[in-house]
């Protein structure tokens, strides 16, 4: 800390305060303010802490408003942010309209075609949600951000996972019109609801005791102030997403262990690779999470999102797509002689 001598008729001037000598009374020493005080007169005692939204200029004479940082919808990462959320919207939309159009053909009725527009619907808002992300944080939008992409989430996971079991209980039925199979297609929404209730009791135990809100943070970043939505638990936000991925784990180990059953539209190859990739995407999460600050923090959530969401769009609905489009000859029921 650089340090200016004065005398008895010398001032102190502004960014500067006394300190004073203990050897020559009329004789003191002009200290400069630390980084974070600021002096706006002459031969001040003592430096002042500005508020917490401001921040000392470079000379230390006054305070001044501190830029925020927050994922803006007018930032070029939130901006690229929010065309990849319309982008691949409209995709499942594209893919929704296309199972509708073609819900009579083997390929769409195979597997349980109304859990395949469930995981469609959920994955579309799974895509909308990431908009809660984006912008001011306001007491809503913290509120509700983590709950609804983690409940999108579990519907879609849980009916992966129904679709699944569907598979190897169904293989093992051999006549293809045996009543079982009917109680089995039942049963697959009974088991979506079941695990869905898991992950709502924990976001109803997250919202009624520990609710997220809008926090500052004036430390991570001198002269910036960082606004950003705080969890309220880390511990819950970490359950809530370990329910979530413990679901996409047992889907791609029934998956795995499912897809060589010599079924014709056997999906749990695809599957696989879908539940591979959102594993994947949530594993590298948390250590990318941890280690950024700021409107960096909220764009690795956002991406984890899209990325994991596009993953599960991508492998199990884009070769079926293929198929009813440019190779319509493969979308029949295989003659048996």
């Amino acid at each position: 800390m650089q340090e200016h001598h004065s005398t008895c008729n010398d001032i102190c001037l502004p960014g500067y305060r006394r300190s004073g000598n203990q050897n020559i009374y009329c004789c003191y020493l002009c200290v400069p303010c630390f980084a974070w005080e600021f002096s706006d007169g002459i031969d001040m005692k003592k430096c002042e802490t500005c508020p917490e939204d401001e921040w000392p200029n470079s000379r230390k004479s006054a305070c001044l408003k501190r830029p925020l940082d927050f994922l803006s919808f007018y930032d070029l990462i939130g901006t690229l942010l929010i065309s990849l959320i319309f982008i691949f919207f409209a995709f499942s939309i594209i893919i929704l309209v296309i199972f509708i159009k073609y819900r009579e053909t083997p390929i769409v009725k195979a597997n349980n075609r109304n859990l395949s527009y469930t995981i469609l619907i959920s994955l579309m808002l799974c895509f909308l949600c990431s908009l809660l992300f984006i912008g001011d944080p306001a007491r809503g939008t913290c509120l509700l951000q983590n709950i609804i992409f983690n409940l999108c989430f579990v519907v879609a996971n849980s009916s992966i996972l129904a679709k699944t079991i569907t598979v190897v209980i169904a293989f093992n039925v051999t006549k293809p019109h045996c009543r079982f199979r009917m109680i089995l297609r039942k049963m697959s929404h009974v088991f979506v609801v079941i695990c869905c209730i898991g992950e709502f009791g924990i976001c109803l135990y997250w919202i009624t005791l520990h609710p997220p809100y809008p926090a500052r943070d004036s430390v991570s970043k001198p002269g910036i102030l960082i606004l950003y939505c705080n969890v309220g638990s880390h511990v819950i936000f970490y359950l809530a997403l370990g329910y979530n991925s413990s679901l996409a784990l047992l889907c791609f180990l029934v998956a795995y262990f499912a897809k060589k059953l010599p079924d014709r539209f056997n999906e749990a190859y695809y599957i696989t690779f879908s539940m591979l990739v959102f594993c994947s995407v949530w594993i590298s999460f948390i250590p990318a999470y941890i280690s950024t600050k700021g409107k960096y923090m909220t764009a690795v959530q956002v991406f984890a999102i899209l990325a994991s969401s596009t993953g599960l769009l991508g492998f199990i609905y884009v070769p079926k797509c293929f198929i009813i489009i440019f190779r319509p000859k493969l979308n029949v029921k295989k003659i048996r002689r």
